[in-house]
């Protein structure tokens, strides 16, 4: 075939043999991506499934990660060369909580997506401080005031309540906080000397690995927790536990994982870092087409062992627009798990900012910092940059359109309106101290955490 005709079939049919788009010229083609076992890991599958890696010119192998933690040192390591990561992580490491390292992000892989679960216990205990309907169903979103009667029954027996995160700088830590603050309950604080964020606890929170919530609850370990799918409809499947608020009824379309890469990666791979995110931003077209046509077939890929590896019944009944929650149920949450609408794969840096402010809220940034410092940290983590270089070039390719895509943000997002987020406190990113000042419960100002008590 000549060059000419080559490049005449791939002007013609570039929307179905994208393979004939001009491919990058990547430093690094072959390459091995980390997850965990959750089905925000839908995207890289979903790449690898459909081609769009191989169509890019990369030969990618994905690999499951015991825990966040090995997942985060292996893409350190160079063990990996990016995984999907907890929202929470890069920033994390890059201001050196925990292990520190410059970690990127071109690319977020989702909105919402958790939820809080509390055992079946704790749940008859909360249905009396729980508003219903005229069938007799709870009314949602159901708020963390639901529970503090229990808690406060608790702690009069002497009693400690228990309940499960994933990660200290996961995306559901600070959910869980959030609604636990909202409610009136103290979640604890962190501090330079004590990182088990405990520290004046009302309720203790402690790290437990996803697939193992369910089982962890079961034992009586924790009264409930805060993840991702399928492991709260996975409670409602064994008769265990009940779901009370998903993250979308928590904050409207919030943010959640990120696909996370080192800074150094990027900087001696530039090309194939386009190239990536450009599979991953098609996976996520994919998944959101046609008012989440496709949905049923990602739930039978993300059900095999390789991947999530629970049962269909159970990923679909998150992933395909409903969402159970005491056994029978089951209401229409469209949203509930959302890979593009909404601009949800643009790494915004009000997203960043919302993290930071809350690792400050609770401790694990330990002094008081300028605006200008957490619009710094988010510049230098998530790089829209990156990711419009690859709509564009997706674009090119005929593989997308221009209106798909927030080309003329500044990296804010608008405010989040008071109404939409469970305290109906409005978030606006560009202000971060001002949002710390306006939450009754946390630190904020010149406050710091000294010993047992907040200072300042």
């Amino acid at each position: 075939m000549t060059k000419t005709l080559a490049l005449a079939l791939a002007a013609s049919t570039a929307l179905t043999t994208p393979a004939l788009a001009e491919m990058l010229d990547v430093e690094k083609d072959e390459l091995t991506f980390g997850f965990i076992k959750l089905t925000d890991m839908a995207p890289l599958a979903i790449a690898y499934e459909n081609g769009y890696f191989e169509d890019e010119g990369l030969f990618v192998t994905l690999e499951a990660q015991a825990n966040w933690k090995v997942l985060l040192d292996g893409v350190i390591g160079g063990q990996l060369d990016g995984a999907h990561m907890l929202a929470g992580q890069p920033l994390a490491a890059t201001i050196g909580f925990g292990t520190e390292a410059h970690i990127i992000t071109p690319f977020s892989m989702d909105l919402n997506g958790n939820g809080i679960t509390v055992s079946n216990e704790i749940w008859a205990l909360m249905k009396e401080h729980v508003e219903h309907d005229a069938e007799g169903k709870p009314v949602h979103p159901i708020p963390a005031s639901a529970l503090k009667p229990v808690v406060d029954a608790f702690a009069d027996e002497g009693k400690p309540f228990n309940m499960g995160m994933v990660f200290p700088v996961s995306t559901h830590n600070y959910e869980l906080r959030y609604w636990l603050a909202a409610g009136g309950i103290k979640p604890g604080y962190y501090s330079p000397e004590d990182v088990t964020g405990q520290i004046d606890a009302e309720v203790l929170l402690s790290v437990t690995p996803p697939p193992q919530m369910p089982a962890t609850m079961e034992a009586g370990t924790i009264y409930g927790y805060c993840v991702g799918e399928p492991w709260n409809q996975q409670a409602v499947f064994k008769g265990i536990g009940v779901p009370v608020i998903t993250d979308y009824e928590l904050w409207k379309n919030n943010p959640e994982k990120v696909f996370g890469i080192s800074a150094a990666f990027q900087e001696e791979n530039p090309q194939t870092t386009i190239a990536v995110t450009k599979a991953l931003i098609r996976a996520a077209m994919w998944l959101d087409e046609n008012d989440n046509a496709n949905r049923p077939e990602a739930v039978e890929i993300l059900s095999r062992s390789e991947y999530v590896g629970a049962d269909y019944d159970v990923i679909a009944n998150s992933m395909t627009g409903t969402f159970e929650y005491e056994k029978g149920d089951k209401r229409e949450v469209p949203d509930f798990n959302v890979f593009f609408r909404y601009n949800a794969t643009y790494p915004y840096y009000s997203d960043a900012v919302w993290y930071l402010t809350q690792m400050r809220r609770w401790g694990q940034i330990a002094e008081p910092k300028p605006d200008s410092w957490y619009d710094e940290v988010a510049k230098s983590v998530y790089k829209p940059e990156i990711y419009l270089a690859a709509a564009e070039s997706l674009i090119d390719d005929g593989l997308a359109t221009k209106d798909m895509f927030d080309f003329d943000t500044d990296g804010y997002k608008a405010p989040t309106p008071a109404e939409d987020i469970i305290d109906g406190i409005a978030y606006d990113g560009r202000t971060p101290n001002a949002y710390l000042d306006s939450l009754p419960i946390g630190l904020k100002g010149e406050q710091k955490v000294v010993g047992n008590e907040v200072q300042g």
